[in-house]
């Protein structure tokens, strides 16, 4: 049968070279993503984990039209030929596959637009378009990219001056400049679109001194100084870059209005990364090698990426993914496995993950349960707040939510810091009143809440076992998404943990469309506790997740993506949060961090359920081998070849043998 199916598929191709191949995409419907899927698929205004976060409400998708035709291959690359639905022509040898991003058809490749669901767009991630710096969350560090070496700040940080590699040139053979830079910000200014909505607070002019110098120009207190100088490190490290060039023509082209200029598809931008489009239909997404790639020059890789070809099958959900993963037809996953070491000791597949034991990814993230201040009885009593958090059992959530794949709170005591070694060290571990605060808030102490509890005077007045505040039982709900799985398993046992302490809580899972309300509107009281996840990990981390979790800037205001979202408000919380950004000495800087430690351990606003990688990262070493590893001693982050720093890896692994 097999001969059978091969002399067909040879007839069948050798027909499609006589007949001519088309490179047109099928208008058929893209699968519907599953509430679960998105959970995976779509990144936040602020690139918090892709496996956890929805888009923006104001970058919804708008409806989705076919893509048009990309421009055809060189003569000797076949266009693909499909067999039983399936894409199946690329070779094996010269392509790697990529799994957990893309769930539906491209609407877009604009590197300045919105509604990029593209997934090898995006600012930080370098397949096409490219940003200054790369950041790897494994050190911290900023790594030069289109940049030529460090970043300098001028005396008062009220200015950053950057040299671009002169090596550099975008696909269409024309050099890379300064003046693209400065191109790039001034049209997302006049435009308005998330590059200028994210950045325009901290940055007040971008010049192109010279073609190879890049002046970025700080906002200013009034005192003199810079408002946000960490922000700009996120800029510089997460804004793809476009062509000065091309701007001038999509904003022609558009007749210079904003919003058609952020939806146009631009399959024609030129791009200084190392893949160009080469196919997109609703089966698959798929980039080729630009041989011509500057960054095969000595002053960058010095070489070419290893795979000819990038490819994302567009599967229906995450039961076809794991499927396709295990037989193979994937070799970097970002998609939760529950027990994926199962996939390696028990199936015996060529499966590896960072880690060779748990939490087998580095955990980045902190999906967490936020307290809603607009709420009274939460508002109003910590005891309450403080006892939720000492009964809730942890230990559960991580077995069950995440089968173990996330270091315990007994492992890395609760802060608002991830538990990477470069984040835990920029605050004092050993003062003696933090860890008094984390030994109590660290789970499952039914009797120490309800000792809290009765001490507050919330007690239980009528027997009906509900303890009551102004009269009335205590009385609340706790929400997260449909479909988010291992997070409805986590909220479920925070309510469990108000049974056990006579404090009724709902469980309730609202769609997204209403989910994305319930944090946003910071006029809210319709939700008491809900779930999402402040920051991960960027440039800018730790201080992201503290002013996301503790400032008071967002107080009130709706349709907020950015942080704030409990609706505290503390003004020495601020005052510390404004100050951290010009700090430049470390051991005020770890001061600052203890104390806003203190004050968050001590008021709970919000508390982190579990630890959790910021991509989940599983590969298939049965085609393509030496993967970054724990071990291995090049500090490759665990982000699927794509995110940051990660790219090296495409640049490093190999073919197995």
């Amino acid at each position: 049968m097999k001969k059978i199916l091969v002399l067909l598929l040879a007839v069948a191709m050798v027909v499609s070279l006589f007949s001519g191949c088309s490179k047109k995409a099928e208008e058929s419907a893209a699968p519907a993503a599953s509430e679960e899927t998105k959970e995976e698929e779509a990144p936040a205004e602020e690139e918090a984990p892709a496996e956890e976060e929805a888009p923006a409400e104001e970058e919804a998708p708008a409806e989705e039209e076919a893509p048009a035709e990309e421009e055809a291959p060189a003569e000797e690359e076949e266009a693909p030929a499909e067999e039983g639905g399936e894409v199946t022509d690329l070779p094996r040898n010269e392509t790697l596959y990529v799994g957990g991003f893309q769930y539906g058809p491209v609407n877009s490749w604009n590197p300045i637009g919105t509604n990029q669901n593209c997934w090898v767009l995006g600012g930080h991630r370098g397949i096409m378009f490219e940003s200054l710096y790369m950041y790897n969350q494994m050190d911290g560090q900023l790594y030069p990219r289109l940049a030529d070496g460090e970043y300098v700040w001028n005396d008062d940080m009220t200015e950053m001056t950057i040299k671009t590699k002169p090596a550099a040139h975008w696909s269409d053979g024309t050099p890379f400049t300064a003046k693209d830079v400065a191109a790039t910000w001034n049209t997302s200014v006049a435009i308005s679109n998330s590059i200028f909505n994210s950045y325009s607070a901290y940055i007040e002019a971008i010049e192109a001194v010279d073609d190879n110098t890049v002046v970025i120009k700080l906002t200013k207190t009034e005192e003199g100084g810079p408002v946000n100088p960490l922000s700009v490190l996120d800029f510089i490290a997460m804004t793809p870059i476009a062509q000065e060039a091309w701007l001038n023509t999509v904003t022609e082209r558009n007749g210079g209005d904003g919003t058609a200029i952020q939806n146009d598809p631009a399959e024609d931008a030129p791009h200084t990364g190392p893949y160009s489009i080469y196919y997109a239909d609703d089966k698959k997404v798929a980039v080729v090698r630009d041989d011509n790639y500057w960054g095969q020059d000595a002053s960058m890789w010095g070489k070419l990426p290893a795979p000819k070809y990038l490819c994302h099958v567009i599967y229906s959900g995450n039961d076809a993914t794991e499927v396709a993963f295990r037989n193979g037809d994937i070799d970097v996953n970002q998609q939760f496995l529950p027990n994926i070491q199962n996939l390696w000791l028990e199936d015996g597949l060529e499966i590896s993950t960072y880690y060779d034991d748990a939490p087998y990814g580095v955990c980045v993230s902190m999906p967490t349960a936020w307290f809603n201040f607009n709420v009274p009885v939460l508002a109003e009593n910590q005891a309450l707040r403080k006892a939720i958090v000492m009964a809730t059992d942890y230990p559960t959530i991580i077995a069950n939510a995440m089968t173990n794949q996330s270091p315990t709170f007994e492992d890395v005591p609760r802060s608002l810091m991830n538990p990477t070694e470069g984040e835990q060290s920029l605050y004092d571990r050993d003062d003696p009143e933090i860890k008094a605060l984390q030994a109590e808030l660290a789970g499952n102490d039914i009797e120490g809440a309800n000792k809290v509890l009765d001490e507050a005077g919330l007690v239980d007045t009528d027997g009906d076992g509900i303890r009551e505040w102004n009269g009335e039982n205590i009385h609340i709900n706790a929400v997260c998404p449909d479909g988010w799985s291992d997070w409805q398993a986590a909220i479920q046992i925070v309510a469990a943990a108000g049974e056990k302490i006579g404090v009724q809580i709902d469980p309730e899972y609202p769609t997204w469309d209403v989910m994305q309300n319930v944090f946003t509107d910071g006029t809210s009281s319709e939700y008491a506790i809900f779930m999402w996840t402040a920051t991960g990990a960027q440039p800018s981390s730790p201080w992201a997740r503290y002013r996301a979790t503790l400032s008071s800037e967002w107080k009130g205001m709706q349709n907020n993506w950015s942080g704030g979202w409990s609706q505290y408000e503390n003004p020495r919380c601020d005052e510390l949060i404004q100050a951290i950004p010009t700090m430049t000495d470390e051991a005020e800087i770890k001061a600052a961090y203890t104390e806003l430690n203190k004050i968050y351990l001590t008021d709970l606003p919000s508390f982190a359920l579990m630890y959790r990688p910021g991509n989940f990262h599983a590969v298939y070493e049965g085609v393509w081998t030496n993967f970054g590893s724990a071990d291995d001693g090049r500090n490759i982050p665990p982000l699927n070849c794509i995110d940051g720093y990660a790219i090296r890896d495409l640049f490093e692994i190999e073919l197995a043998e």
